[in-house]
């Protein structure tokens, strides 16, 4: 993949990106267990400058953490395939402090897998995953109905995941 795009990252101090960066940033987002020998091989660089690029790029907090995406469908037969479900929070107060107070919660639940504030429509869509269904039940009393700011909650409970591409784009659409 070529790039074609200088980058201003935004972090404590402004730090440039070069296409060595966002080629090894791509590398790391596709598959971030590379060894350094392999990921210098891939961007066409020495190891010792892509060990000294990816630490900038970590210390800046480009690279915000490495983690491991684990296939549910192999797990399920071990463990339960469990209930996964996309929902819709509309706030009866939607003020700053409102919001914060709502958002500062549900981060804090291990069953909140991510949790996104969106606009027009819902408050909040959060993505959750429960054991089954008494476990959402249990979910949704703690997070909505205890809450008295909580309006209105819609669930939808996945059936099928087609795709799961944890990425960030890394070059600008051509004009």
């Amino acid at each position: 993949m070529k790039y074609n795009v200088k980058m201003q990252a935004m972090s404590e101090q402004n730090t440039p990106l070069d296409n060595i960066d966002l080629a090894l940033l791509d590398q790391l987002q596709s598959d971030a267990s590379l060894s350094n020998q392999d990921l210098a091989a891939r961007v066409h660089v020495s190891p010792p400058t892509c060990l000294r690029r990816v630490k900038r790029l970590r210390d800046a907090g480009l690279i915000e953490r490495q983690l491991a995406i684990l296939s549910a469908d192999r797990i399920a037969p071990l463990l339960g395939h469990g209930l996964q479900a996309v929902v819709e929070i509309t706030l009866d107060r939607q003020g700053q402090q409102e919001q914060e107070a709502f958002e500062a919660r549900v981060v804090r639940d291990e069953a909140v897998q991510q949790c996104y504030r969106v606009s027009p429509g819902p408050d909040f869509v959060l993505i959750v995953h429960a054991a089954d269904m008494p476990g959402y039940l249990a979910l949704a009393r703690r997070l909505f109905t205890s809450d008295a700011n909580v309006r209105n909650v819609k669930a939808f409970f996945c059936l099928h995941r087609a795709k799961f591409q944890p990425r960030v784009p890394l070059s600008r659409p051509k004009d």
